[in-house]
């Protein structure tokens, strides 16, 4: 699969993964092979029970198109999107770029996606997926108006997903990361928090950040929570540094996943967890690819974690060995 472009080889999978399910007894088997159940893996959280904490990432499934299939290679949960109110094509290909040397991604996709709307109709037809719901702004909406583009999605999603992340941190959408300056953040967090009040049965709400936020920053993200009262932060995002790359597609413009992220992620995780003295939950994602990986993540504080390029890179089994990692340290 490696010899194709990342891009092509994705969809092609997807739709593989979609014909194959459709074979009686494929779903159960995939099932059998990959999901590990067990009671010591549950991760109560924002009132949701998680059947284990692996989770994939946002980024994969943006449109929602398969979360029913990829549960069944034992993910706890699946966060879709970015989605946005109005479809939009992304930036122009090619826009996803292999790093294998360093084991790691560059995309520039750009909020591509089909539109929030259009995703509701397969979200209706969840057989009991624990799903996010990640949405963002659309790139021809301003960053002074850009709090209603998540409101509408926040709004059009609300039945259907049972938590909220908050994209301000992907580099791949002209000034969107402005947003995660104090001012602005506290505005959108508290209006979509207002919003959230209103409703029977509040869903929680996750601020997604990005790698390459300061020290100062991220005290600042701190500040935030405990003032707005959200319910938790996903870290990281993708970044912009390509310190220690060897890879012939390491100068190419985007957000950087996989394994050289993964160390500075679990700063960022063990920096919230003490300096706010575990004052809400982590969802830790970034550079993991193992067992070892994982379990760094949540000794550094992570509650939950999340792959996307390690689950590329490692393919399906790398969920179970993880949660069989997690069995492990809890059985010692």
């Amino acid at each position: 699969m490696f010899l194709f472009d990342p891009e092509w080889v994705h969809h092609t999978v997807f739709n593989l993964l979609k014909v194959v399910h459709r074979i009686p007894g494929i779903g159960s088997l995939i099932r059998g092979v990959y999901q590990v159940k067990d009671k010591r893996l549950e991760r109560k959280l924002f009132g949701l029970t998680f059947p284990n904490p692996v989770g994939l990432a946002a980024g994969f499934d943006k449109d929602a198109k398969l979360f029913q299939e990829l549960s069944n290679f034992g993910f706890g949960f699946i966060e879709i999107g970015t989605l946005t109110p109005k479809p939009q094509q992304g930036n122009p290909k090619k826009r996803l770029f292999r790093l294998p040397e360093d084991q790691g991604l560059i995309n520039r996709m750009g909020f591509n996606n089909e539109g929030v709307e259009d995703v509701i109709s397969r979200l209706k037809k969840n057989r009991g997926v624990l799903i996010g719901g990640n949405i963002g702004k659309n790139k021809i909406t301003p960053n002074r108006e850009a709090v209603s583009d998540y409101i509408e999605c926040f709004e059009a999603l609300f039945p259907f997903v049972d938590y909220f992340a908050v994209n301000v941190s992907s580099p791949n959408t002209l000034n969107l990361r402005e947003l995660q300056d104090k001012e602005p953040l506290t505005y959108l967090l508290q209006t979509l928090k207002n919003l959230n009040d209103t409703k029977s049965s509040p869903k929680p709400i996750l601020l997604k950040i990005a790698p390459d936020l300061t020290d100062e920053q991220l005290l600042d993200i701190i500040e935030i929570i405990d003032s707005v009262k959200i319910d938790g932060v996903i870290a990281s995002n993708t970044t912009l540094s390509r310190e220690g790359l060897i890879s012939a597609n390491k100068s190419e413009t985007g957000g950087l996943s996989g394994k050289p992220v993964g160390e500075r992620s679990t700063e960022i995780i063990r920096f919230l967890y003490e300096k706010s003295n575990n004052a809400f939950p982590i969802i830790g994602v970034g550079g993991i690819h193992s067992p070892e990986d994982a379990l760094n993540k949540l000794n550094a504080g992570a509650s939950l974690i999340q792959l996307y390029t390690g689950f590329i890179y490692e393919g399906p089994g790398v969920i179970r060995k993880i949660n069989k990692a997690i069995l492990e340290q809890v059985s010692s």
